[in-house]
């Protein structure tokens, strides 16, 4: 009897060191995985920016008098010669010799400024010439084989910088011409005899549409006050500006994406320039960034992108980097780990402190250069519970 109460006592020991040992066993964490895979991988810079008119004329009272109501509004268009505005000049005996030296001396700018134009178009054609003459040659040395594709885009985007410099040049030198003209016909209403009660014509000197009306009501103005802004919309860039560190990675001739600006099609674009200084702005949080401008020009058809206007705000993707098939993870796997980078793998339901080593990175993926092998798990959004060698369980 003595013998089987204790086999009793035994057996209910066991059973309650059993209970207590189970309960007291850690359960398993409950973690995200995501796969190690191979798969396309493209590294971009994505911001805001503007769509804006490339060539923009402000249109300026050429002397002093009194201005009529301007009647033009915003979207009207204009072709060269139109009339935007009329000007009274003020009558001769109010018009004393400061003036006309004053009128003199506006002349004689115009014409240094249409010469500094012409010899700017004289370089700029030169230089987008020799662009087109190195494409040529790029292009048959890459359909030998002998260049690789890169030289090749290179070369497309170059020669494609010097022909909007070559354009961008000759309006310049257009609208030099027409200030040389309105300053000479300024200057003859202080010519002896001349009629001061006959209105000026202030006229456009390109095909465009009127973006702004800074002077509409009728009253006196200066000379050089500014009284329209003209310009072409159907001649748009993209203005992004990107941080300086991201800005030094982007090149001329990088594709791009417009991804968010109204429509429902995403838009094509290239990056056209990246202009050399800086400027700072501060973000949403009030920390002062150094950012950078990045000209793209839009590849879409016209068609697609034609309810764009000056000013119209667009969120722009920048493709730095780009290859077909590249083992990555998700970023949120990754975690800082002394001077590298580490993840966890899950590994017969254990977590395993892996370190890597990483090369491009994206918004939501990395490229993993070592450490880890396509098809593995790991943990994505690692917390703060879970060490090497925990017991964790997928969700």
């Amino acid at each position: 009897m003595k013998w089987t109460a204790r086999i009793v006592v035994l057996v209910v020991a066991v059973v309650l060191i059993a209970g207590i040992a189970n309960v007291m066993r850690t359960k398993p964490l409950d973690v995200d995985t995501s796969l190690v895979t191979r798969a396309p991988f493209e590294q971009t810079v994505v911001d805001d920016g503007i769509a804006r008119v490339r060539e923009r004329y402000t249109v300026s009272a050429p002397l002093a008098g009194t201005l009529a109501r301007i009647d033009l509004h915003e979207g009207d268009a204009v072709e060269p010669g139109t009339v935007l505005a009329r000007l009274l000049p003020l009558p001769s005996p109010l018009l004393d010799p400061r003036s006309r030296e004053v009128a003199e001396r506006r002349v004689a700018s115009a014409v240094d400024a249409q010469r500094q134009a012409e010899a700017t178009v004289e370089r700029a054609g030169a230089a987008a010439d020799q662009a087109q003459r190195e494409l040529a040659r790029i292009r048959k040395l890459s359909s030998a084989g002998a260049v690789p594709v890169a030289e090749l885009d290179r070369a497309n985007a170059d020669a494609r910088m010097r022909d909007a410099e070559r354009a961008s040049a000759r309006f310049a030198a257009k609208v030099a011409q027409h200030d040389v003209e309105q300053a000479r016909a300024a200057l003859e209403t202080f010519a002896p005899g001349a009629r001061n009660s006959a209105p000026f014509a202030v006229t456009s000197p390109v095909h465009g549409q009127v973006l702004h009306v800074l002077h509409q009501s009728e009253g006196a103005v200066t000379a050089g006050t500014p009284l329209l802004e003209i310009g072409d919309p159907q001649a748009l860039e993209l203005a992004v500006d990107v941080l300086s560190q991201d800005a030094v990675a982007i090149c001329p001739g990088m594709s791009a994406r417009v991804v968010h600006w109204g429509g429902n099609t995403t838009l094509a674009a290239k990056v056209r320039r990246t202009e050399p200084a800086a400027f700072v702005k501060t973000s949403a949080l009030g920390v002062e960034e150094h950012r950078v401008n990045v000209l793209l020009d839009l590849e879409s058809g016209g068609g697609e992108w034609q309810a764009l206007g000056d000013g119209f705000a667009v969120e722009v993707e920048v493709i730095v980097w780009s290859q077909p098939d590249v083992l990555q993870v998700p970023t949120s796997a990754l975690f800082r780990h002394g001077a590298g980078w580490a993840a966890f793998a899950v590994d017969g339901g254990r977590a395993r402190m892996r370190e890597v080593q990483i090369g491009h990175r994206g918004p939501l993926v990395t490229e993993i250069v070592g450490g880890l092998a396509a098809s593995e798990t790991v943990i994505v959004h690692p917390s703060a519970s879970v060490r090497d060698g925990a017991s964790v369980r997928s969700r």
